[in-house]
């Protein structure tokens, strides 16, 4: 039907979700995993066209295909036309329809052939004596013979040209080889050697089932103990899933009524995927040699809509964990999510089969959290129990520009909000209670409640800014992240935490109590903690005991929001002015939501009455 490349189809099946596509011409509703609504090809008043990972089926016209066919029949689009119009929507561009084209498709269907004949010599050469070592190692890591030929692993003799004379006879040069990925090349492109030899063999399939590349493993000392094929025109590690045809089919499939779904699930490596399979989970895949990327993200969502990833409980584990979200935060949305687990430290799935058996595996998987639930526990890895503020500030810093990183702004603004809530119940607030009506339990905390001493005119403007906080409660919600970014004096920066760690529950403020029951509530609470005294001469350094004094008076009317904004830029106006500018740029480039407008306008005003003290036209 097509020269285009069937690589680039793939990537773009894969970049282009199915059920939104049809969900914008069709009412879809939710079937189990699936979806369904009435066919758009005839008319019918009852659904019987459904909606899978990656095509449709009507059971009333027998309509069948996948996105491009969708387009196509409902359309009335050619093939190429149906491919750049979607093409265009996924951000790809299709490649020409070139002579060279049509060649590499006739060349890769001949690659697909070598695979094919080197696999079958492989799989037979397991079960000879020369292959005998590596049919021990299966069998001694617990795989039947019937979950060997399954998967049809084998065995790369150890005899250097073996394969190249075996092939041969069957008139495969050792040039297809090389193109294969089955041998190096020298400078000049030239076959030089096998790739392949003392190793036990692992088929690597596409989605559809069809060989692309193998992977090995040495029985010996020499390394790297596992080897994946090199890039080749059949086969890229970015986007492809080791035992994703096999893991496709069994999620698909039918399931007995009552009979729980199957899980997808990433896990490491070959044998871990294998075991798995062979212990009643066969949804289970893996990356080949790199950590998962976004291609492979996409696959997986297209075949279940929250998968898996289980990770090792050793530092390296957890470092993958962080590295798999960091890639997912971008390509989140309300249908497409994750869950961890993480594994037992010094166990692997294929180990935890083995030695706890079926059901320590299946209470594994049932214990794997949302990606919202780990997020807080991963970013916050180092950070002490007690951290400094400096130390809160920047794991808070963490947390807002992890959850910054959701497109869909909705979602985006749940994750911040689910983060800086467990971000405040672990670190602020450690000392008490919820506050009531008119004040917190926090205990007393230790060492003399001492007045401010006289403060020069750069720590006067820091204790302002402290002062205007302890005045107006509420401004805690616009303006900590920047306060915490401030190297205060030790008074100040303990003031600090202690007026975050009174309104961190929302209490004090979830009745939108008015500007002074809010400021009675807070000085109760810094009584009870013993700052009571220090809050008091800190109002009256700062000129701020009652409402709408201080010392500029061109600032007398100003909203609180728009003086503390204008003395944080006092004190750090180059960061201050960058700020704007970066949230500025985002605001014509993208929009704001509500939120972060506001602050971006009391930020502006800010600036413009700083400019205008400075020139004088106050």
């Amino acid at each position: 039907m097509s020269t285009i490349d069937a690589a680039f189809l793939d990537e773009l099946r894969a970049r282009t979700p199915i059920a939104p596509l049809i969900g914008r011409r069709v009412k879809l509703t939710r079937s189990g995993r699936n979806w369904k609504g009435c066919c758009p090809f005839h008319g019918e008043k009852t659904p019987s066209f459904y909606v899978y990972d990656d095509h449709y089926h009507c059971f009333g016209c027998g309509v069948h295909g996948d996105v491009i066919s969708f387009v196509m029949q409902l359309e009335g689009k050619s093939f190429p036309e149906a491919v750049e119009n979607l093409a265009a929507e996924a951000g790809l561009e299709v490649p020409k329809a070139t002579p060279q084209a049509r060649a590499q498709a006739v060349r890769a269907k001949t690659l697909g052939d070598v695979l094919d004949a080197v696999q079958q010599l492989w799989a037979h050469a397991l079960h000879e004596p020369e292959g005998r070592p590596g049919l021990d190692y299966l069998r001694k890591r617990g795989l039947t013979d019937e979950t060997i030929a399954t998967f049809g692993l084998g065995w790369a003799s150890d005899r250097r040209g073996a394969l190249v004379s075996a092939m041969r006879e069957q008139n495969i040069t050792p040039e297809a080889l090389a193109e294969a990925g089955l041998m190096s090349t020298d400078e000049e492109g030239r076959p030089k050697g096998e790739l392949f030899w003392g190793r036990v063999t692992f088929p690597i399939r596409d989605r559809r089932g069809d060989i692309v590349s193998f992977g090995g493993r040495i029985l010996g000392d020499r390394q790297p103990k596992y080897l994946n094929g090199p890039e080749t025109a059949l086969f890229s590690k970015r986007r492809l899933l080791f035992g994703l045809d096999r893991a496709r089919a069994a999620i698909r499939a039918p399931r007995p009524k009552g009979a729980a779904p199957v899980e997808a699930v990433v896990v490491e490596g070959y044998m871990d995927v294998i075991a798995l399979h062979q212990a009643g989970f066969p949804g289970a895949v893996a990356p080949l040699g790199t950590a998962l990327t976004p291609e492979q993200l996409e696959i997986l969502w297209q075949v279940a809509p929250s998968p898996i990833l289980c990770f090792d409980g050793d530092a390296a584990g957890r470092r993958a964990a962080i590295k798999a979200a960091e890639t997912t935060l971008p390509l989140l949305s309300t249908e497409r999510g994750l869950r961890f687990c993480m594994l037992p430290e010094g166990e692997d799935p294929d180990s935890l089969s083995r030695t706890k058996g079926r059901a320590a595996v299946e209470q594994l998987f049932a214990g794997a959290r949302p990606l919202a639930d780990v997020l807080f526990d991963l970013l916050a890895e180092g950070t002490p129990q007690n951290p400094t503020p400096e130390q809160r500030a920047t794991l808070r810093s963490r947390l807002v520009e992890a959850a910054g990183k959701i497109a869909d702004k909705s979602l985006a603004g749940e994750y911040r909000s689910s983060l800086l809530d467990r971000f405040f119940q672990t670190y602020r607030g450690r000392k008490g209670g919820r506050p009531g009506k008119n004040g917190n339990s926090f205990t007393p905390s230790a060492g003399p409640s001492v007045p401010f001493v006289p403060l020069d005119a750069g720590a006067a403007k820091l204790a302002l800014l402290t002062a205007l906080v302890l005045r107006y409660p509420r401004l805690t919600g616009s303006v900590a992240d920047a306060w915490c970014q401030l190297d205060l004096p030790q008074d100040l920066a303990e003031l600090r935490s202690a007026i975050l760690d009174s309104t961190a529950s929302g209490a004090m403020l979830d009745d939108h109590p008015d500007e002074e029951t809010a400021f009675t509530r807070m000085m109760d609470a810094l009584g009870e903690q013993g700052l009571g005294v220090r809050a008091e001469a800190l109002l009256r350094t700062a000129c701020l005991r009652k409402p709408g004094r201080q010392t500029d008076d061109g600032l007398m009317e100003s909203p609180p929001e728009v003086r503390w904004w204008h003395f944080y830029a006092a004190t750090n106006r180059a960061a201050f002015e960058a700020d704007i500018a970066r949230d500025t740029e985002a605001w014509t480039r993208e929009g704001l939501d509500p939120a972060q407008w506001d602050r971006l306008k009391l930020r502006l005003e800010a600036l413009a009455s700083l400019r205008r003290l400075e020139d004088g036209s106050y």
